[in-house]
C-alpha cells in the first residue's frame, strides 16, 4: 500500500458516529470495509434492476452466452 498521508475533511458530527462504527480498525481498514460495502450493495442494487427490466427469456440467453464465452475463449 502506497505510504503517503493524507487528510480528509469532515464535521465533527461525523467523525464521532464513525469512530463508534469504526471501532479497533484502523481508518484504512474501515473506510476501505465501507468501500467494499458500498460497492457491493450498488451491485446487488444494479443486479435488482436489471431483473426488473429483463424477462427470463432474456436472462437465460445472456446466461447461454456467458457459458459459450467461457467455453471458446479459455487460455
Amino acid at each position: 500500500m502506497n505510504n503517503k498521508v493524507t487528510t480528509i475533511s469532515i464535521s465533527e458530527e461525523v467523525k464521532e458516529k464513525l469512530e463508534k462504527e469504526k471501532g479497533d480498525l484502523s481508518w484504512d481498514e474501515f473506510l476501505l470495509l465501507l468501500l467494499s460495502e458500498y460497492r457491493k450493495r450498488k451491485a446487488e442494487e444494479n443486479l435488482t434492476r436489471l431483473k426488473d427490466i429483463l424477462n427470463e427469456d432474456d436472462i437465460k440467453r445472456i446466461e447461454e452466452s456467458h457459458k459459450k464465452m467461457h467455453e471458446e475463449f479459455k487460455l
